[in-house]
């Protein structure tokens, strides 16, 4: 568990972010064919977080759909590469600038990483293939507490110390309550876990007050008692969350969305860059995806090639400046 309020993990992240580096230096680039993808070439397939979270099971669905319907040709590896919020995933495959086989699924740290830490990677350095969909956040306690509502909650935070968790350090899970904290008044010590599973360890086991969590991730927590939802960063709530109020209906609203899309290493040939594009329009219109995005209540949200990173250039400096002005960076 690691305390962020500090930011005393910047100079960790240096060090995990020079190992990259100079991990890059050992990393193999396989020999690009014109006729991509060639089915003797292994997918190396970079999962940025632990097992269990919201990249994770993006990953792992859509690598699903590709078996199911014999969308790619080869062997596809898939490897969860943790920490740094990020870093050390997403740093490996900006090591393989030019490979066309090196691939991996994007989230919110993808973008407020680099404006925290000194990575030597920028979102727009890889190569975008496409915006799949968006989504929010759910605010929920352990199903024990004495803590019912979010107007209790806040009314215990105002004059309590209270911590709320997440996954990563300053991205998306800490940009989301520390906004909605500001405009409602209370102050909090934001803790960080490199995966889901650990922080809801936390939560079930006492050490945390409260933490955020894609729907997804917590909603058969929330069915069965052991996790009580509070309050909902998106727009609308949800069927599976009906009755959570969002942040906004109470006042408080903070329009901050995670970016869920898939990208290939820097300069991937462009013919590696085609195809996926044109793979992913096929996985979205699959039963599947559909499954995928109604389970996980996200918003679908397409956006292809150059449109991505246009999208990411926005987002980052949309996230620069919140990040700015609440004194994260």
């Amino acid at each position: 568990m690691e305390t962020t309020q500090n930011y005393q993990g910047s100079r960790l992240f240096g060090m995990i972010i020079a190992a990259v580096t100079a991990m890059s230096f050992a990393i193999a680039t396989p020999a690009f064919s014109q006729s991509y993808p060639s089915k003797n070439e292994t997918l190396d397939w970079t999962i940025a977080f632990g097992p269990g979270g919201g990249n994770d099971r993006m990953a792992r669905s859509i690598i699903k759909i590709l078996d199911k319907y014999d969308l790619y040709p080869g062997k596809i590896s898939a490897e969860n590469r943790k920490g740094g919020s990020g870093a050390v995933g997403w740093g490996y495959l900006y090591a393989q600038k030019g490979n066309g086989y090196g691939i991996s699924t994007t989230s919110g740290s993808f973008v407020t990483t680099p404006l925290q830490a000194d990575t030597p990677w920028q979102p727009e350095d890889f190569t975008p293939v496409a915006l799949l969909a968006t989504d929010d956040l759910v605010l929920v306690v352990n199903g024990k507490s004495k803590i019912k509502t979010i107007k209790e909650f806040i009314a215990h935070a105002k004059k309590n110390p209270t911590n709320i968790g997440g996954t990563g350090s300053v991205n998306v899970d800490f940009i989301v309550p520390t906004l909605f904290a500001e405009k409602a008044g209370f102050e909090f010590d934001y803790v960080s876990f490199n995966s889901m599973s650990e922080q809801t360890t936390a939560l079930l086991s006492g050490a945390l007050d409260a933490m955020v969590g894609n729907p997804g991730e917590v909603l058969g927590l929330i069915d069965s008692g052991d996790l009580r939802p509070l309050v909902f960063s998106g727009q609308l709530t949800p069927d599976a969350l009906k009755g959570v109020p969002t942040m906004g209906d109470i006042g408080y609203d903070i329009g901050v969305s995670m970016p869920r899309g898939l990208i290939l290493a820097p300069d991937a040939p462009k013919a590696a860059q085609d195809w996926w594009i044109a793979t992913m329009k096929k996985v979205v219109k699959t039963p599947e995806w559909d499954e995928y995005i109604s389970s996980n209540t996200l918003t679908p949200t397409f956006l292809y090639g150059d449109d991505f990173r246009d999208f990411l250039a926005s987002t980052k400096n949309g996230f620069e400046v919140v990040l700015r002005k609440i004194g994260a960076i």
